[in-house]
This record gives C-alpha cells, structure tokens and sequence, in this order.
C-alpha cells in the first residue's frame, strides 16, 4: 500500500504552513504527522539543497506518493521543479499537485501541465525582476539615493577621513560616532 508524504514550504518564519496542511485535507488526503514535512526556506534554493526535503527524498520509497499544493512549493525555477519530479519518478515516487487537480506530475498529462505552468512562472517571475530593474535605473538617472540612509553625515565623513589621515584607527572612530567598523570604511570609500 502506498504511504502519503506531504513537503509544506513557506519562504519566511512569519509564514505558516497551516494553510498548507488543511488544503491537503480539504482534499481528502490523511497525512500521518510524521509524514508532513515543513520547511521554512526560500523556493529560489534548489530542492536537492534543501535540508527537511533532502530528509525526506532519503526516506521516500517506491509506490510512496508526495503532495504538494503548488508546484511553486516545490521550486521556482521551472527546471528545478521538473528535475525534482524526474528524480522522484525514477525511484518509483508519484508526485501530485493540489493546484493542478491532483494531477500525478509523473503521467503524460501532468508532466505537460507541469512543464506550462512552471515556464509561466518563472517567465512572470523574471517580467517581475526586468521591471524592478528598469525602475531601479530610472529612479538612478533621476539622481535619487537608493538605499537606506547613512548615519553618518557629510561633516562626520570629513571629520573620519582627516581623522584617519592621522592614523586613528577603525575601531576607536567606529566608538566614537557609535557606527560599525564597516560604515568608517564605507565613509572613506565615498571621499
């Protein structure tokens, strides 16, 4: 009889993967607890890369089926997700995805699906990233700061660089304007 694993994945420790768990539920699905596996990791790590789902590959055996409820917990990068499902087919594992109706990825039909919608994501995922770059250069060539602002103002800067000048070293001159060792050589750099 088949054995049913869950991976939960969320990108941040202020996310939940509660959500996750009831959608397979919801589904119809029973996941013993020890068969639910949570991660908190970014989806752009690679899945082999992942500690909890590395975890789990080793103890996955053939005829064992793994749900997901997104392809996207799987993975981002469209070729990531397909390697991962070829991995798994190969040991004899089925991988079926909520989003997509249950569909098994390993089937003719899920793999199509899969392969569309992971192109679509990681082409909407890339659009995202040439649009947050040309509003980066644009807002540069407007002559607006980026980042957040120094602590340390144009006068300190000065006052650092003759300072240093006379051999004051990072440490003593990060105490005194209450400033890491960094944001001294950061202020020497600017001049």
């Amino acid at each position: 009889m088949s054995r049913i694993f869950a991976y939960l994945r969320v990108s941040t420790t202020d996310q939940t993967t509660e959500n996750q768990l009831r959608e397979i539920e919801a589904a119809g699905y029973n996941v013993a607890p020890q068969r639910a596996i949570a991660e908190t990791i970014s989806g752009s790590v690679a899945a082999c890369e992942r500690p909890a789902f590395s975890k789990l590959v080793d103890r996955l055996e053939e005829g064992d089926v793994l749900l997901v409820t997104k392809l996207d917990r799987l993975g981002r990068n469209a070729m990531d997700v397909r390697s991962t499902v070829e991995r798994l087919d190969r040991s004899g594992v089925r991988v079926h995805c909520l989003a997509l109706g249950g569909v098994d990825l390993n089937s003719a039909a899920g793999r199509m699906t899969m392969q569309v919608i992971a192109a679509v994501a990681e082409f909407e995922r890339d659009l995202l990233i040439e649009r947050t770059q040309s509003g980066l250069r644009r807002v540069k060539e407007q002559g607006k700061t980026l980042g957040r602002p120094g602590k340390l103002s144009d006068a300190q800067r000065k006052e650092i660089i003759s300072k240093r000048g006379q051999g004051i070293s990072l440490g003593l001159l990060a105490k005194a304007y209450g400033v890491s060792r960094s944001a001294i050589q950061r202020a020497e750099k600017i001049a």
